[in-house]
């Protein structure tokens, strides 16, 4: 099987596996189920997952407003 990520997909969606990590360790996995971890500064913007930079959201908000 061929990996067709660039090194800059592999490296953001590394971030973002991170900071859900984060989250689920602070909140619990229960607490994620169906949401999402939202970057309040995108990582693309120079943002960081700090936990000061994450909040959980629903899915159908972070993922539809671009």
């Amino acid at each position: 099987m061929r990996d067709h990520s660039s090194p800059a997909q592999r490296k953001a969606r590394s971030n973002r596996v991170l900071a859900r990590r984060k989250m689920e360790k602070e909140l619990g996995k229960a607490a994620l189920r169906g949401k999402d971890v939202d970057h309040i500064v995108p990582l693309s913007k120079g943002g960081t997952n700090a936990r000061s930079n994450l909040r959980v959201t629903s899915i159908k908000f972070n993922r539809g407003r671009k």
